[in-house]
């Protein structure tokens, strides 16, 4: 170094950027399932038969055919009679109807629900 020279130092600054980990508190969720009964009404439909014998005991010439009429089944029920000749005789007939009966039911189901709470421990900033 010379005598007239002068040092001047140079200086330089660094920033430095760290990170470190705060405890702000915790969320904690919870869930709860929670059953319950409950009946429903409804109907349901059953069909019954009713069945009517009718005598009628009337000559035929030819066979009776089965026939419907409204919601009656009609069903001849002949018989050969030995006469001086053969006739038909329509002994019966059978009188067959479907009716539906309505009738109200109770049903209990099973239904779950959950439920949830969230509880927030974490601490705010300011």
């Amino acid at each position: 170094m010379k005598k007239n020279e002068v040092v001047i130092p140079v200086v330089e600054e660094i920033a430095q950027v760290t990170k470190r980990t705060v405890d702000r508190g915790a969320v904690r969720v919870s869930k709860v399932v929670t059953e319950h009964i409950e009946t429903i009404d409804t109907s349901t439909v059953a069909e019954e038969i009713e069945i009517e014998r009718v005598a009628r005991n009337t000559w035929l010439e030819q066979p009776a055919e089965m026939r419907q009429e409204g919601d009656t089944l009609i069903v001849p029920v002949m018989e050969e009679v030995t006469v001086v000749e053969k006739r038909l005789l329509l002994r019966e007939e059978l009188y067959i109807r479907r009716k539906q009966i309505q009738k109200p039911a109770s049903e209990e189901v099973r239904l779950r629900r959950e439920d949830v709470t969230v509880e927030d421990t974490r601490k705010r900033r300011r």
